[in-house]
C-alpha cells in the first residue's frame, strides 16, 4: 500500500509534463525508520527503490529515500542531482536550487547543465540579480556547447530584467487569493466566471492526505465545482462554499474533468477529460455537450481524428472571432508543432456543426517550449495564454496578443503583479461588469500541504482605476515652460519618484489611497508644490487623470526674501502665535527646495543701544532656526544672524513722534539664500532625457490634456474621487 498525493495541475489538468508532486511520503505509513522496511535496506538496494519511485513519478517518496542516502554520502553528485530533480517536479524551488548548486560544485563536468538549472530555480524564487549572475556564468563556462540552452539563458536574463523593471512600476491592480471556500491545499484550476455572480472551476476539493487504496478512486479525481459570490457583506468578491457542478452530470468517478467553457450562444458546453497513463502521465481529450430539449446531451468527443487526434488535447475555449466561432485548445501534437505544447485553433461551422482541420496559432504565439491555457476576449480582440518559452518572470507567465485566429501582433507580458516568479496560467476576464479577472498561480500565499509553492490556487484580479497626473513646469515670471527640469513626486511615506523632463512637461502614474506632493528641481530656481490626494478614490471609480502646473521662480545667490508676519513683541525674542503659520510656509519652501541653504536675518527697532539690539536680534534669529529645526529642516542648511536695528524698512518715528507701526514692522525676520548645494539636488541626467513620448510610464500619451497655461484649480491641487 502507498499513499498518493495528487496536487499538481501540471500533471493532471494541464497535462504537458510529468511533474506530479503527487506521492505522499511513505513516512505517513511508516511513522519512523524502525518500522520502514525500505529504510533498513543496504545502500544500493535503497538506491534502487529511490530510483524506482523517481521513474514512477512518486517524487515525495523518492525524496524521502534520496535524503537518507545523501546523509550517508553527502558528496555524491548523483544523489544531489536526483534530489534537485525531485524538488523541481514538486515545485520546491528553494531546495531545487540548493541541490543543483551542490551537484554542480561537486561534478561540473558530469552535470554542466546543473548550473543552468541552478539559475532557473533561483529565478523562480524571485532572486533576479543572483539568477542573472548564474546564467552569465553558464554562458561563460560553455562557450562552444549547449547552443539552444545558451539561447534560452539569454532569454531568461531578459525575463529577469523585465521582471525587475515591472516590479518597480506595477500594473494598477490587486491580486488576492479567492479564499478557502474555493481553494484547498491541493490544486485548483480552470476558473470560468458565470456572469458576475458565480465561479465554475476544477478541483479535487480536498485539504487532507488520503489513501489511494482505502478510498474510492473518485476521491482524488479532479472535478467541476461552482461557488456563488457572497452578498450583503463588505468584502468584495468573497465566495460561498463550493458545490458540485451537477448540470449535465459531466463529472466522472474515473477520469480527471476540467477546463469548462460555454459556446458564445450558451448552447454548447466544452470540457476536457484525462485518462491516467503510466508514471502519473495523462492523456486528455476535449468533449462537448449540447443543450437540447431543456437538457444537456451526453458528452461526445470533439471531432475524433481532427481536433482530438492521438496526442493529448486539452484546455478548450471557444469564442467569437470576427464572424466565426473559433475553438482554441492546447495540444502536444507533432505535425506542424513548434515544440512542446502549442496553442491550436479550429473553426467551427455552426450550420454543419463541423470542425475544420486544426491550425497552429503561429510563431508569434508558440515557441519551442510550452504555450497553454488559451482564452480569447471577443470584446478586446485579444488572445490571452500562458507561456514558459517567451521572456518571463519565472516559469509560466500570462501574455496577451492582438488579432486572431491565425495572425497576431503586440504580444505582451501582462506584468507584475499578475505575473510573478512562480507559475501563472488560466487567465480569464469577467464577461460582464468591470473587467476584473482570475488567474491560477502557485505563488507564495497559496494554500498548500507541502512546500509553499507546490500547489495552485485561483486568484482574483481586481483592476484599480487608472490614475495619472499630467503636468507642466512653468516660470513664474514669464509663464513659459522650463526645460531640463527634474520633477519629483513624493507620497505620504516619503517614497520618491522622479521624471527627467526635457520640455517642461511630465506625467506620472499614481494609485488610490495616497497623498502626493509634486515639485520641480533645477539649478537657480525655487519651486512651489502641488498636492494631489487619492485617499477617497474607490476601486470601482472610473479612470481619472489630473492636470497640474508647478511654478518655479528664478533666483540668484544672495537672493533675499521676507516672510510676512514673523513678528515679535517689544524687547522679546519669542515667536508670536501669528508667526507660526508664516514659518510653516517657509518649512514647505525648504522641503520643496532641499538644495538651498539660507541665512536667517532678524532685526529690531531703533530703541535701545546697538549692542543690546544686536544680542536681541540674534536671539530672534535663533528662535526661528530652532523652530524650523524642530519641524524637520536640517540645521546644517540654516545659519542665524542678528542684524540689530540696521536697514529699517519703515520709519521708527515720524516728525519726532514715536511710530509704533513702523517699529513693529522693523522687528522682523528676513531670509537670504546663501548657497545651492549640487550634491543635495536631483541633477538632470542628460543620458536619460525624458518627455511625454519617451517616459510614458504606461500612461496613455495625450498631450492635448495638458493646458498651455496655468489653472488656479490645478495650482491648488485637485482632489481625485471627491463626491464618489
Amino acid at each position: 500500500m502507498r499513499k498518493i498525493w495528487l496536487l499538481s495541475v501540471l500533471a493532471t489538468i494541464i497535462v504537458f509534463a510529468s511533474n506530479d508532486a503527487n506521492a505522499q511520503s511513505l513516512k505517513e505509513k511508516y511513522r519512523n525508520k524502525a518500522n520502514d522496511p525500505i529504510a533498513k535496506l543496504p545502500y544500493y538496494k535503497k538506491l534502487r527503490e529511490a530510483d524506482f519511485f523517481f521513474k514512477q513519478g512518486s517524487y515525495f517518496n523518492a525524496i524521502e529515500y534520496y535524503l537518507q542516502l545523501q546523509q550517508e554520502q553527502e558528496r555524491n553528485p548523483y544523489l544531489n542531482y536526483q534530489l534537485a530533480e525531485c524538488y523541481v517536479e514538486t515545485r520546491d524551488y528553494v531546495n531545487a536550487a540548493r541541490f543543483f548548486g551542490i551537484a554542480y560544485s561537486l561534478a561540473p563536468k558530469l552535470y554542466p547543465v546543473a548550473l543552468f538549472l541552478y539559475a532557473d530555480n533561483t529565478k523562480k524564487q524571485g532572486l533576479y540579480p543572483q539568477a542573472i549572475t548564474l546564467y552569465n556564468q553558464f554562458l561563460k563556462d560553455n562557450p562552444k556547447t549547449f547552443k539552444k540552452l545558451k539561447k534560452r539563458a539569454l532569454r531568461e536574463i531578459e525575463g529577469c530584467n523585465m521582471a525587475m523593471a515591472s516590479m518597480k512600476a506595477p500594473e494598477a491592480l490587486t491580486v488576492k487569493n479567492a479564499g478557502p471556500n474555493v481553494n484547498t491545499s491541493y490544486s485548483e484550476a480552470a476558473p470560468y466566471p458565470l456572469g458576475d455572480t458565480a465561479l465554475l472551476f476544477a478541483t479535487t476539493g480536498r485539504n487532507e492526505v488520503f489513501d489511494y487504496d482505502k478510498r474510492k478512486r473518485e476521491d482524488f479525481m479532479m472535478h467541476l465545482m461552482v461557488s456563488q459570490k457572497q452578498k450583503y457583506i463588505n468584502e468584495v468578491d468573497s465566495f460561498q462554499w463550493a458545490l458540485f457542478f451537477k448540470d449535465g452530470n459531466f463529472n466522472s468517478p474515473v477520469q480527471q474533468v476540467s477546463n469548462p467553457c460555454f459556446s458564445p450562444g450558451g448552447d454548447r458546453f466544452y470540457f476536457s477529460k484525462c485518462e491516467q497513463l503510466d508514471s502519473m502521465k495523462f492523456m486528455c481529450k476535449i468533449y462537448v455537450s449540447e443543450f437540447v430539449n431543456a437538457h444537456w446531451s451526453r458528452p461526445q468527443v470533439v471531432d475524433e481524428g481532427g481536433v482530438n487526434d492521438t496526442s493529448s488535447n486539452s484546455q478548450p475555449f471557444i469564442a467569437q472571432v470576427g464572424k466565426k466561432e473559433i475553438l482554441y485548445f492546447s495540444s502536444n501534437r507533432k505535425l506542424q508543432s513548434r515544440g512542446g505544447y502549442d496553442i491550436w485553433y479550429s473553426v467551427y461551422d455552426t450550420a454543419s456543426k463541423r470542425y475544420r482541420r486544426p491550425q497552429n496559432a503561429g510563431k508569434q504565439i508558440n515557441t519551442e517550449l510550452d504555450e497553454i491555457t488559451p482564452y480569447y476576449n471577443s470584446k478586446e480582440n485579444k488572445l490571452y495564454f500562458a507561456s514558459n518559452g517567451l521572456p518571463n518572470f519565472g516559469g509560466f507567465d500570462v501574455f496577451s496578443a492582438d488579432g486572431g485566429p491565425s495572425r497576431y501582433s503586440n504580444v505582451r507580458n501582462l506584468g507584475y503583479p499578475i505575473n510573478t516568479c512562480a507559475d501563472e496560467f488560466y487567465f480569464i476576464k469577467d464577461p460582464v461588469g468591470k473587467p476584473d479577472a482570475y488567474v491560477v498561480s502557485n505563488r507564495i500565499g497559496s494554500m498548500a500541504l507541502k512546500n509553499p509553492t507546490c500547489c495552485d490556487d485561483i486568484y482574483r484580479i481586481q483592476y484599480e482605476p487608472k490614475l495619472g497626473v499630467y503636468g507642466k513646469v512653468v516660470n513664474k515670471k514669464t509663464n513659459e515652460l522650463i526645460s531640463s527640469v527634474v520633477v519629483k513626486m513624493v507620497d505620504e511615506s516619503g517614497e520618491l519618484t522622479t521624471f527627467n523632463s526635457t520640455d517642461g512637461k511630465f506625467l506620472f502614474n499614481i494609485s488610490r489611497g495616497h497623498a502626493y506632493v509634486f515639485t520641480g528641481d533645477k539649478p537657480e530656481f525655487t519651486s512651489s508644490h502641488v498636492d494631489i490626494s487619492t485617499l477617497n478614490t474607490k476601486r470601482t471609480d472610473p479612470d481619472h487623470r489630473d492636470t497640474v502646473t508647478i511654478y518655479m521662480d528664478s533666483i540668484t545667490i544672495d537672493y533675499r526674501f521676507r516672510v510676512s508676519n514673523i513678528l515679535y513683541d517689544y524687547d522679546k525674542s519669542e515667536l508670536r502665535a501669528e508667526s507660526v503659520a508664516s514659518l510653516d510656509s517657509l518649512i514647505g519652501f525648504m522641503k520643496d527646495n532641499p538644495s538651498l541653504t539660507v541665512e536667517i536675518n532678524s532685526f529690531t527697532d531703533s530703541k535701545g543701544d546697538d549692542r543690546y539690539n544686536a544680542e536681541l536680534s540674534q536671539k530672534r534669529a535663533q528662535s526661528v532656526l530652532d523652530y524650523l529645526s524642530e519641524k524637520g529642516v536640517e540645521r546644517s542648511r540654516m545659519t542665524a544672524r542678528g542684524m540689530g536695528k540696521q536697514n529699517p524698512i519703515a520709519p521708527n518715528s515720524i516728525n519726532g513722534k514715536d511710530n509704533p507701526r513702523g517699529r513693529q514692522a522693523n522687528r522682523r525676520t528676513e531670509f537670504k539664500i546663501t548657497a545651492d548645494i549640487p550634491t543635495k539636488r536631483l541633477i538632470f541626467d542628460s543620458s536619460k532625457p525624458g518627455n511625454i513620448e519617451q517616459q510614458s510610464l504606461n500612461v496613455e500619451n495625450n498631450e492635448a490634456d495638458i493646458p498651455e497655461s496655468g489653472d488656479a484649480e490645478y495650482k491648488k491641487g485637485s482632489r481625485v474621487g471627491e463626491g464618489n
